[in-house]
C-alpha cells in the first residue's frame, strides 16, 4: 500500500476531509494554536497534504491567518516569524522544513502548481494511510535529479535505513529488466547470467537472503527458492521501488538481507489524466540483431474514481559465446575405478609426476590429486519475448479513504539454443595416458595436486544440440483498503500471486570416443590431439560421432499464493506519558503453495522403444551447418574455431516421432503447502535529550509457520534400483519464533541525523529444499534429497549510521551493520545407499556403485558479516553556480565475514553467493532539453559453488559501464540512446585459484535508440 504522508514519532495530523472544491468554499479562519494544529486545519481546507517532523522541525505557535487565502499566501502568513519554509514536492504535497537561511521565506510554487505548460512535477500519490515509519514516493517525471531529490526524501522520513528509486530512474537508464534497473541502489548489486540480470544481491549478501514484494504481496516467480526471477518483470510496469535494509515489526520478516518493496502505478499518482508512450529499438554487438520495445500508460480520474492501465512488451535476442564447464574433477574418478584404469592411472602419476599413490581407493587422498573434468566451446542464443500489463481501479471519495484494486499479469517466454563442442576428460572409459604439465605448488597449503595438461586414452567427444522452451505466465491481484479517522489508520489488504512455469528442455548427443589432450590456457581451457595414433580432430571429425540419444526433459511448476493482512495504528496524546506518540498493531495471513512435476525420457530409435539409431547413425548423417551460420552473428568469437552441428529447428522435426511426449516421472513430483500466521504489535515515540529530537520505533513479530511437504517416497528395490512408493507420502513440519526490531532517529543537528536499528530476521528455506523428492546424479554417484524438517535461516542484526542532508537533494551518508546468521542451509551427506545399478545412455550397463545421499542441512555454526555502506549523492551546482546541472551519485558497500568450513576439504570460504564489496557510481548532466549519464556497477568476486563439495568454485568480480544520452524535442516528447556494457567485459571464474579458470564468457554490448512521449 502507498503512503505518502508522513509526520514523523512526533505528529500524526488529522484527518485530510476537505477535497479542493471544499477548500474553495471554506469561510472558517485558522485560529491562532500551534503549528500541527493549523496545519491541519488547513490541510482540512485545501486538501494539501504536509510531510512535517515536529521533533525536527519545531512546533511553534502559528499566527492567526483570514479565510479563504490561497493556498501560497495561507502558507506563507501562516509560517511568517516561525523560521521554517514550505516546499512543494509535486501538485499535492508540502514539506514544512526550517529555513537554511534563517529567512521565513517560502519557496517558489513550482510551475506545475501554477498550471504552466512547461509542468515538470507530476502529481503525488494520494494515499491516506498513513504509518509512521514509511513514506511511499510521489512520482517524478523528466528530470533524474528531481527523482533523486525525491529518493533522499523518503530516505530521510522513514525510520529505518531505505533507500528508494521512481519511475523517472527506472525509465532512463539503460536496462533490461527490474533487476538491472536497481542496481544503481546502494548496496544493491544483480546476478548476471549470458549477460542479462536475474536475481538481485543486497549488501553483497546471497540472493536467497532478498525478500521481494509487488504491492505488499511476496511475488510468485515459480522458480525453486524463494530469490525472484526479475528477469520476467519488464521494468516499464513499475513506479517505485524501495529497499528496506532494517525492518519495523509491521514488515513481513524483513528478510536478512532486506526487503525489496515494488509499487506499481495507481491512477491517484496523477492529476486528471496522464499519457505515456514509449518504443525502442536494441542492438546486440555479438548476434547482430536489433530487438523492438513498446510500453504505454494511460490513467485518468472521473470524481471519485479512478482507472489506470499499462502495458509493456519487448523481443530481445543475445548472443553469449562460452567456453565454461572447465571444473576440478577428483582423480578419485580414475583411482576408484576396476581394472586396468586404475592402475594405469596409479603408474602415469609415479612414471611423470613423480607422485606415489598409496591407496587408489583412499578417497582421502585421491580428492587431493585434481584433473580437468571438461573443456566446452559454447554458443548460446537466447530469443525472449516478454510482457507485463498492470491494471488498477480506484475509489477515493475523500483523502480519508481509499479503496483500490490493482492487477499485475504478464508472460514470459524465452526459447534458448546452446550449441556445444565438449571433451568430457572424466569418461567411463578413460584413464591417464600421459601428464605434460602439473601443478603441485599453487595449491600447496590444502596439499592439492592439480595435474594442468594430461592426454586421457579414451576422451568422450561430445556434440550437444540444446534446446530449451521456457514459458512463464505470472500474475497478481490485490484489493486495498486505506481508510483514516481523526487519530487511527486501518489499512487492508487481501491478494493472490502466482506463476506458472512449463520448462521444455532437449538435448540431442553425438558421441566420440578416442584419445586426445585437455589443458588450462590463461582464460579457460582447450582441447587438441594427443600424440596417440588414434587420435582425432574434435571439431572435424563428423562420421566419427556415434548417435547416444535425443534426451527430452519437461518440467511443469504451479506456484501459488494467498495474503490477507490488516493494520490499525492510533495516535496518543498521553499527559502521564507524552513520549508515546502512537501504538500499532496487525496481523497477516499467507497461503502460499508449490507442486512440481518432472519427467525425462531418451529417443534411441524412429519410433518408441527402438534403439536402432545407437550406435549406427553418425552425427554425418544429419544436414550440418556452420556453427556461424545457425546462430545469427557469425561465427564462434572466442578461439576462432569452427565447427559444423545439427540445428536444433531440425532436431526437433526429424527425432521427436508422431505422438511422442516425455511423461512425467513419479519419483520427482512433489508438493509444498506453507501457511504462515504473523501478528505484530509496536509502538512509535517522540521525545528530546537536551536539544536532540529523538524519534524510536519498537516492536515484535510473532510468526507461526506450518510446512506440508509431500512425494513419493524412495525405495529401495530388490535388484539394487531406486523405486518409489505408490501413491504420495506427506511429511509436517513447522516453527514459530518472535521477531523483534528496533529502529531510532535523532537529529543532532539540522540536517545531521543519527540513525540507528536492531532487529531480529530470518529467511525460509528453498521449496526445493524441503520438498520431499531424491534427484539421483548417476556420474556423480550420489542421490539429492529433499528435507522437509528444515528450518529458516536466521539473523540477529544491528546498523548505526550519520545521514547529512544537502540542498537540493544532496546526501552524504555512513553505516556500519553487523549480522550474525545462523542456521545457514548447506548440502551434507547424510546417507549411504550401496549397490546402485547405474546404466549407460545406450542402456548397456556401466556398473554396480555405492551412492552416497546428500540433503540439504541447517548448519551448526554461525556466519559473522558486517561492513560500510557509503553513499555521496552530490548536485554539484551547490558548490558553483557553473557546475549547475551536473552530479554525481555513488556508493560502495564492503563486507567482512567470519569463514567458515563448508568444503568437505577443510578449505575455509566464504558464504557461497557473498560478495565482500560493491560499488555503484554515476555522473550526469541534465538541463531543460539535453541530459547525460554514465554509470559503473561493480560487484567483487563471490564463491558460486562448491564443486563436489571439495573445491570452492569462484565467479570473478565484474564491472559494468552503461551510458544513456536524452534529447527533450518538445515538452512532451523525449529521444534517448542508450548503451549497456560498453566496455563488453565479459564474465569468469575460476576454482580456488585464478590460474585454473572455469569459464569465460562474452555476451557483448547493446546499443538502444528510443522516443519517449508523456501527455
Amino acid at each position: 500500500m502507498r503512503r505518502t504522508l508522513f509526520l514523523s514519532i512526533a505528529l500524526a495530523l488529522n484527518t485530510l476531509t476537505a477535497t479542493a472544491q471544499e477548500a474553495t468554499t471554506a469561510t472558517a479562519a485558522i485560529p491562532s494554536q500551534p503549528l500541527d494544529y493549523s496545519l491541519n486545519a488547513l490541510s482540512r481546507q485545501t486538501g494539501l497534504q504536509f510531510v512535517y517532523n515536529a521533533q525536527r522541525a519545531g512546533n511553534p505557535t502559528a499566527r492567526a491567518i483570514p479565510a479563504g487565502l490561497a493556498p501560497e499566501e495561507g502558507l506563507k502568513q501562516l509560517l511568517q516569524g516561525t523560521g521554517l519554509r514550505y516546499r512543494y514536492l509535486n501538485t499535492n504535497t508540502v514539506t514544512i522544513e526550517a529555513d537554511a537561511s534563517g529567512t521565513p521565506t517560502p519557496a517558489a510554487v513550482p510551475t506545475a502548481q501554477r498550471g504552466g505548460p512547461e509542468a515538470q512535477v507530476a502529481s503525488a500519490p494520494v494515499s491516506n494511510n498513513v504509518q509512521l515509519q514509511d513514506l511511499d514516493g510521489v512520482q517524478v517525471t523528466g528530470s533524474y535529479s528531481r527523482s533523486l531529490e525525491q529518493a533522499v526524501d523518503i530516505k530521510r522520513a522513514n525510520i529505518g535505513f531505505s533507500d528508494s528509486i521512481v519511475a523517472t530512474d527506472v525509465a532512463d537508464f539503460p536496462e533490461q529488466n527490474i533487476a538491472e534497473a536497481l542496481q544503481r541502489m546502494p548496496g544493491v548489486a544483480i546476478e548476471r547470467n549470458k549477460g542479462l540480470g536475474t536475481k538481485v544481491s543486497v549488501r553483497g549478501l546471497p540472493t536467497e537472503y532478498t525478500m521481494v514484494s509487488i504491492n505488499d504481496l511476496a511475488t510468485a516467480s515459480g522458480s525453486g527458492g524463494r530469490d525472484v526471477e526479475f528477469d520476467i518483470f519488464a521494468s516499464e510496469i513499475i513506479q517505485q521501488v524501495t529497499v528496506q535494509k532494517s525492518p519495523t515489526a509491521a514488515d513481513e520478516e524483513g528478510g536478512i538481507a532486506g526487503s525489496v518493496n515494488i509499487s506499481t502505478a495507481k491512477p491517484f499518482d496523477y492529476q486528471g489524466r496522464k499519457l505515456v508512450a514509449s518504443a525502442e529499438g536494441a542492438y546486440n554487438s555479438i548476434s547482430e540483431e536489433t530487438d523492438p520495445k513498446f510500453a504505454f500508460l494511460a490513467s485518468d480520474t472521473w470524481g471519485d474514481w479512478g482507472a489506470l492501465v499499462s502495458f509493456a512488451t519487448a523481443k530481445r535476442t543475445n548472443r553469449t559465446d562460452s567456453t565454461s564447464g572447465i571444473n576440478f574433477r577428483p582423480l578419485t574418478r580414475f583411482l576408484g575405478a576396476s581394472g586396468t584404469r586404475s592402475s594405469q592411472a596409479v603408474d602415469v602419476l609415479q612414471r611423470d609426476a613423480g607422485i606415489t599413490v598409496q591407496n587408489p581407493k583412499d578417497t582421502d587422498e585421491t580428492d587431493l590429486l585434481v584433473f580437468q573434468d571438461k573443456v566446452g566451446d559454447r554458443v548460446y542464443v537466447n530469443d525472449q519475448d516478454k510482457w507485463g500489463a498492470t491494471a488498477s481501479v480506484q475509489y477515493k471519495p475523500s483523502n480519508d479513504f481509499s479503496l483500490s484494486f490493482d492487477a499485475m499479469v504478464g508472460g514470459y517466454d524465452t526459447t534458448e539454443d546452446e550449441y556445444d563442442a565438449a571433451a568430457y576428460s572424466a569418461s567411463s572409459r578413460s584413464t591417464l595416458e600421459q601428464i605434460y604439465d602439473y601443478d603441485a605448488e599453487t595449491l600447496s597449503d590444502y596439499g592439492i595436486v592439480v595435474l594442468r595438461d594430461v592426454a586421457y586414452t579414451a576422451t568422450q567427444h561430445e556434440f550437444l544440440s540444446k534446446e530449451r522452451i521456457n514459458k512463464t505466465d505470472y500474475s497478481q491481484f490485490s484489493a486495498n483498503l486505506d481508510w483514516k479517522g481523526d487519530s487511527w489508520t486501518l489499512d487492508g489488504l487481501v491478494g493472490y500471486s502466482g506463476a506458472e512455469k512449463t520448462l521444455d528442455s532437449s538435448n540431442l548427443k553425438h558421441v566420440a570416443y578416442a584419445p586426445s589432450r585437455t589443458r588450462w590456457t590463461e582464460k579457460s581451457g582447450e582441447t587438441i590431439p594427443s600424440s596417440n595414433p588414434a587420435t582425432i580432430d574434435m571439431y572435424n571429425a563428423p562420421d566419427k560421432y556415434l548417435f547416444e540419444a535425443y534426451e527430452t526433459t519437461l518440467e511443469k511448476v504451479n506456484d501459488d499464493k494467498y495474503a490477507a493482512q490488516l493494520n490499525f495504528s492510533k495516535s496518543l496524546d498521553l499527559a502521564f506519558l507524552p513520549a508515546l506518540r502512537t501504538l500499532s498493531f496487525g496481523g497477516r495471513y499467507t497461503d502460499k503453495t508449490k507442486e512440481r512435476q518432472y519427467g525425462e525420457l531418451k529417443i534411441t530409435g524412429p519410433s518408441a522403444g527402438s534403439t536402432a539409431w545407437v550406435n549406427t547413425r553418425t552425427l554425418a548423417d544429419n544436414p550440418l551447418q556452420s556453427i556461424g551460420d545457425i546462430v545469427p552473428g557469425g561465427g564462434y568469437s572466442l578461439k576462432g574455431l569452427d565447427w559444423a552441428m545439427v540445428s536444433n529447428d531440425y532436431a526437433r522435426d526429424f527425432y521427436r516421432y508422431d505422438g511422442f511426449h516425455t511423461p512425467f516421472d513419479d519419483g520427482q513430483y512433489y508438493k509444498v503447502d506453507e501457511t504462515v500466521t504473523a501478528l505484530y504489535g509496536m509502538a512509535d515515540f517522540a521525545f528530546d535529550i537536551g536539544t536532540v529530537p529523538v524519534t524510536v520505533n519498537a516492536g515484535t513479530r510473532y510468526v507461526d509457520t506450518s510446512v506440508t511437504s509431500a512425494g513419493f517416497h524412495p525405495v529401495q528395490n530388490a535388484d539394487g534400483t531406486t523405486g518409489y512408493t505408490d501413491t504420495p507420502i506427506s511429511k509436517d513440519g513447522s516453527y514459530k519464533d518472535w521477531l523483534p526490531s528496533f529502529n531510532a532517529t535523532a537529529e543532532l543537528m539540522p540536517d545531521l541525523l543519527l540513525r540507528g536499528a536492531a532487529s531480529k530476521v530470518m529467511m525460509r528455506p528453498a521449496l526445493t529444499d524441503i520438498a520431499y523428492k531424491r534427484t539421483a546424479s548417476w556420474s556423480s554417484y550420489r542421490y539429492t534429497d529433499g528435507n522437509p524438517d528444515l528450518k529458516p535461516t536466521y539473523a540477529k542484526q544491528w546498523e548505526v549510521g550519520l545521514e547529512k542532508y544537502l540542498d537540493n537533494g544532496g546526501l552524504l551518508a555512513a553505516s556500519y551493520f553487523y549480522k550474525k546468521i545462523d542456521g545457514v542451509v548447506i548440502s551434507a551427506l547424510t546417507g549411504t545407499v550401496p549397490g546402485v545399478t547405474v546404466y549407460n545412455a545406450n542402456g548397456s550397463l556401466n556398473g554396480i556403485y555405492d551412492f552416497d545421499v546428500y540433503q540439504p542441512v541447517n548448519a551448526a555454526g554461525t556466519y559473522e558479516v558486517d561492513g560500510w555502506e557509503l553513499i555521496a549523492q552530490l548536485p554539484l551546482g551547490n558548490f558553483h553556480p557553473l557546475l549547475e546541472g551536473f552530479g554525481i551519485n555513488a556508493n560502495y558497500t564492503m563486507l567482512d565475514s567470519s569463514l567458515a568450513g563448508e568444503s568437505d576439504l577443510g578449505v575455509k570460504t566464504p558464504m557461497p553467493g557473498l560478495a565482500d564489496k560493491v560499488y555503484n557510481f554515476t555522473a550526469y548532466y541534465e538541463n531543460d532539453r539535453f541530459d547525460a549519464r554514465v554509470s559503473y556497477n561493480h560487484k567483487s568476486e563471490y564463491v558460486e559453488s562448491i564443486g563436489y563439495n571439495l573445491y570452492p568454485i569462484y565467479r570473478d568480480a565484474y564491472g559494468q559501464v552503461d551510458v544513456s544520452i536524452g534529447y527533450r524535442i518538445s515538452d512532451n516528447v523525449k529521444l534517448s540512446l542508450k548503451g549497456i556494457n560498453m566496455t563488453n567485459e565479459a564474465t569468469t571464474g575460476y576454482t580456488m585459484d585464478p590460474s585454473f579458470p572455469t569459464m569465460y564468457e562474452l555476451s557483448g554490448r547493446r546499443i538502444s535508440l528510443g522516443v519517449r512521449a508523456d501527455f
